[in-house]
């Protein structure tokens, strides 16, 4: 039966992916997800519900609207599809359990966080926080076995120890990762505004390492901060040294100025745009949130292996 659960897993991905576009959509403006039904945001024309399955009308429509043919985004399918793959991928990492359940609804809220921060820099409250107390429920139900369930045995007098349960142990660890995501994030966010006086980390970005911690634990949250804080720093990087060598070669054909002086004046540039310039944090977070979930504890058990 497992092939019909694995194909399953994935069709319900699909259909949730078309709800995580909804929530995509309408969350950062502030409307409803449930009341009106789709509608073509060009025409406002209800879209036909066989016009509303999930990738197979992007295709057969061709990325466009079936009355006034405005393009559609073709992030609908890619949502799409990811989710289908994201639901099949916990199948087959957690079978049918509980935990296929809680990491299910963790990328999903992690997809529609990463999507939404890309397009709008906003990581809705309605999603964050939601996701910070579904991570803390589960956590009675699927044990997140973290630095509480290890230490904390070890910290108390062995009858107290005895008489904490899993269920208790799990909790706190859900706790302490949500605690400790959310602080370093505060805190990191708290240091750059004093050390440039501009806004460096937001709420927002605070609000999800809570909710990566409560379902994660404080372990693989650190991993999440220690990854996802490199690929921002690439990507800050990369975009400086993409401007950089753009603004050079139009100096040099506009102003006609030397090399030496271009890139002098280019790089002065580069930076002034860079600080001007938002980078959505969460979809770093987010990404690395989800590499946790599926090889975090993997990495762990290599890196220990080194020493």
């Amino acid at each position: 039966m497992e092939p019909v659960f694995a194909i399953g897993m994935f069709l319900f991905g699909l259909v949730f992916g078309s709800f995580l576009n909804v929530c995509i959509y309408r969350l950062p403006q502030g409307l409803s997800i449930v009341l009106p039904g789709s509608a073509c945001p060009s025409c406002n024309q209800p879209v036909r519900p066989y016009d509303n399955i999930p990738v197979l009308s992007w295709v057969l429509l061709r990325g466009r609207c079936r009355d006034c043919k405005a393009r559609i985004s073709p992030r609908y399918m890619i949502v799409e599809l990811l989710t289908g793959v994201l639901f099949l991928a916990c199948f087959a990492q957690f079978g049918i359990s509980l935990a296929t359940l809680k990491y299910c609804v963790f990328g999903f809220l992690l997809l529609g966080l990463i999507f939404t921060d890309a397009e709008t820099h906003l990581l809705p409250d309605k999603m964050t926080l939601t996701g910070l107390v579904v991570g803390i429920l589960f956590s009675i139900f699927v044990p997140v076995n973290d630095l509480a369930s290890r230490f904390l045995p070890l910290l108390v007098p062995h009858r107290a120890a005895s008489n904490l349960s899993w269920h208790w142990l799990s909790l706190i660890d859900s706790l302490l990762g949500a605690a400790i995501g959310s602080s370093f994030i505060y805190g990191a966010g708290a240091i750059y505004l004093r050390a440039r006086g501009v806004e460096g980390m937001g709420f927002g970005d605070v609000k999800l390492m809570a909710m990566v911690g409560a379902f994660l634990g404080t372990k693989l949250t650190i991993f999440t901060l220690f990854t996802g804080s490199i690929a921002g720093s690439i990507f800050g990087l990369s975009t400086v040294l993409s401007i950089w060598i753009k603004r050079t070669r139009r100096r040099m054909i506009r102003n006609h100025e030397s090399v030496t002086q271009a890139r002098r004046r280019a790089w002065v540039s580069a930076g002034i745009a860079l600080r001007r310039y938002q980078i959505p944090f969460g979809v770093f977070l987010g990404s690395m949130a989800m590499l946790a979930l599926f090889c975090g504890d993997r990495f762990f058990r290599w890196y220990w292996g080194l020493l």
